[in-house]
């Protein structure tokens, strides 16, 4: 079943990861980057790949490119490319070495859901790393943000005749708790959270089976 989203995405997939590597000043990749060298080597699944911004990060990782919207997955590089959806992955059990995820989560229908299946499909000793937007720490920063990106992340959605999409990703931003509630309890051990990019709005998180 097609969600709101999966449209919103399918009609800005040519110009996604131009306006969110201009809305990150160029530091979207040093963010996943950091944590993409944190995951051991092998097979990797990329959940929610869309066109493949991560790919050429994963050096000699044997990639599978997962996501719902088959018009991003259409620009991905990867060699194998899945439609599919987090909360219900298509794999066997202990089919990969690592998991990886970027600016996905607030864009679940089931956190919870998704991290049972990483868990599931990571083999013993396997990690999961997902890079994720939020609110920075504090009232007065998040203020101060959500203010900003509310002016901020329409006007880039202009550039690219896609404001009211925009303004969804913008909303979006305060769908989940902060990083250190939405992890606190998950099926895989939290070896790491930590904080990145202006005010500490972007997260990483690095967590093993």
């Amino acid at each position: 079943m097609e969600r709101p989203t999966d449209a919103i995405f399918a009609r800005i997939s040519r110009r996604y990861d131009l306006i969110n590597r201009l809305l990150a000043a160029g530091r979207d990749q040093a963010w996943r980057r950091s944590v993409i060298q944190c995951l051991p080597p092998g097979r990797v699944l990329d959940l929610g790949a869309g066109t493949g911004a991560a790919v050429p990060l994963f050096g000699d990782r044997q990639v599978v490119a997962l996501d719902p919207v088959s018009q991003m997955l259409d620009l991905n590089p990867a060699a194998a490319r899945v439609v599919g959806r987090g909360e219900g992955l298509p794999f066997r059990e202990a089919s990969f070495d690592s998991v990886f995820s970027a600016f996905v989560f607030r864009n679940l229908d089931s956190v919870e859901t998704t991290l049972e299946e990483i868990a599931r499909v990571l083999r013993p000793g396997g990690s999961a790393g997902v890079v994720g937007l939020t609110r920075p720490k504090g009232k007065m920063a998040a203020s101060l943000h959500r203010a900003g990106s509310a002016i901020v992340v329409p006007m880039a959605g202009a550039l690219i005749n896609a404001v009211d999409e925009y303004r969804y990703l913008h909303r979006s931003l305060d769908k989940l708790p902060p990083p250190e509630q939405l992890f606190a309890d998950p099926p895989l051990r939290v070896d790491r959270i930590w904080r990145m990019g202006p005010l500490g709005f972007v997260y990483g998180v690095i967590l093993s089976k």
